[in-house]
């Protein structure tokens, strides 16, 4: 899909990937509308990408509907729905001890929310005979993240049900894509808004991951993968056993040299 002209909405839009997102969508000549439980912020981008900004909270079906029913009023129908809002929150201890809360929650943000925005965007869609599901999920989504399960559990989710929306309206002219980087210099591991990282191995600006995103939709490509090298880990799990193992490795050594699975911490080893 090339994006001038259309409709996109981003949700998460207010820091990070998302705003990196509106602001590519809108280079390509997209109207954007921003939406992020951060109104403010939200508001800022639309102001830089003159979209529109729209107060979201992801979890409540309602607001998406809300949200999508807004940006229709203004801009028309939606040609593209980015879910890019995302959470985590690490574990203090094994694989079993984030709380039922913060397992709640990673469900309701990083699952939910895709399939409420399926469920108020493809009627329309269906019946226009078009659109685009756009999905942020997460090389954990692929592979595993170390030392969050509950990030992982619904990443692993997030892809299957792209998967299977890809699977029941591809042929309804209904694209998907799902997008799994791998470390971004976003907020979620410490990095300030608009840091790029300072050149980290590994580690990609919110711009880099945009650009990526924007190559993919233009290719329609199912699997988005701003590190390219994602591809190759993932081949590796066709030898489950073995591969287990090696992530035990990795656990260990990181445990070992810094003291901690800390999502902050630990990108900056790995």
């Amino acid at each position: 899909m090339k994006l001038n002209d259309k409709t996109a909405v981003v949700t998460g839009g207010a820091s990070g990937i998302g705003a990196a997102l509106a602001r590519r969508f809108a280079d390509e000549g997209a109207r954007v509308a921003v939406a992020d439980l951060n109104e403010e912020g939200a508001q800022r981008v639309a102001d830089q990408v003159q979209g529109l900004a729209l107060a979201c909270d992801v979890t409540r079906e309602a607001d998406i509907q809300n949200l999508v029913a807004r940006t229709e009023q203004h801009f028309g129908p939606i040609d593209v729905f980015c879910s890019n809002a995302g959470v985590c929150f690490g574990e203090p201890d094994g694989a079993a001890s984030a709380t039922n809360a913060q397992w709640q929650t990673c469900w309701d943000v990083n699952v939910m929310a895709h399939v409420y925005a399926a469920r108020a965007v493809l009627p329309g869609m269906l019946e226009r005979g078009s659109g685009y599901l756009l999905q942020m999920a997460s090389a954990a989504g692929l592979l595993s993240q170390i030392g969050d399960a509950a990030y992982s559990a619904t990443k692993h989710a997030a892809v299957g049900f792209a998967e299977s929306l890809a699977i029941a309206h591809g042929d309804d002219g209904i694209r998907v894509s799902v997008i799994c980087p791998q470390y971004v210099a976003t907020p979620m591991l410490g990095y300030a808004d608009g840091d790029d990282g300072g050149g980290q191995p590994g580690l990609l600006s919110p711009r880099e991951v945009a650009d990526k995103v924007v190559a993919g939709l233009a290719e329609e490509r199912f699997l988005i993968l701003p590190h390219p090298e994602v591809d190759e880990y993932r081949l590796h799990k066709a030898d489950y056993d073995r591969w287990i193992g090696g992530m035990r490795r990795l656990r260990a050594k990181i445990v070992g040299e810094i003291g901690t699975t800390r999502l902050q911490d630990m990108h900056k080893l790995v």
